[in-house]
């Protein structure tokens, strides 16, 4: 596993290309559904309106991307962005009824779009696998709008001692899980090292205000496993 910490891009792009067709199918099971609740969640603290747009970056089949266009009445556009070819396709197959919705084959730290032009960027579940974390950040930053905010939904530190030991034991399981779910073991070794590896909430606050982010704030939900953070470009 230490190999593959060394080499995170390539180890990412291996990762995602041996479970995209099964994607959704393994968060449902593995979260037992809580992360469409932690999505809702971020839709409703973003409280976007019909005249605003969304970049939503490491999209995966685009669940972010569903709940934005339906809040909005499909009335505004969506950029959905993600470097893996196979993520973008299942997306596209996913929302095909969805014809606001722009899809990019792209990583987080080289958008190739203009300045300026997003109400809303969001990642969830994505930042961690970014091979320069505080790039994505400072392109998250310049593709906002003056005024624009940028959300992170992503696992975190969990603030309870009982709850950690509980989820510290669950985690454990989550490769074999995957293995039976999905045919495929070692993705999900990442999965559970990544998150071990992350940034805690404040060093996330941190490295946000180090990338020019304004009034920065995070919420934790379920007790920490994730967390919403939040930050304005002005």
């Amino acid at each position: 596993m230490q190999q593959y910490l060394q080499n995170k891009k390539g180890l990412v792009q291996n990762v995602f290309n041996q479970v995209y067709d099964r994607y959704d199918l393994m968060n449902d099971f593995m979260s037992l559904g809580i992360h469409r609740l932690w999505k809702k969640s971020l839709l409703n603290m973003m409280n976007p309106s019909s005249n605003q747009n969304l970049i939503d970056v490491a999209c995966g089949t685009g669940d972010i991307a569903k709940l934005f266009v339906k809040h909005v009445n499909k009335l505004s556009h969506v950029t959905c962005v993600d470097p893996n070819k196979g993520m973008i396709s299942k997306g596209k197959e996913k929302l095909s009824n969805f014809k606001n919705i722009n899809w990019i084959i792209s990583p987080a730290e080289k958008i190739p779009l203009s300045d300026n032009l997003f109400d809303f960027y969001t990642i969830s579940f994505g930042l961690r696998n970014t091979a320069k974390i505080d790039k994505a950040l400072s392109e998250a930053y310049r593709v906002l709008k003056p005024g624009g905010r940028f959300l992170c939904l992503e696992f975190s530190k969990i603030q309870n001692t009982n709850l950690e030991t509980l989820y510290k034991n669950y985690s454990k399981l989550i490769p074999s899980v995957g293995k039976f779910v999905v045919g495929e073991k070692q993705p999900y070794e990442y999965l559970v090292k990544s998150i071990e590896n992350f940034l805690n909430q404040e060093e996330l606050i941190d490295a946000m205000v180090k990338n020019n982010f304004k009034k920065c704030t995070y919420r934790n939900l379920s007790g920490g496993i994730v967390s919403i953070h939040s930050g304005w470009k002005f």
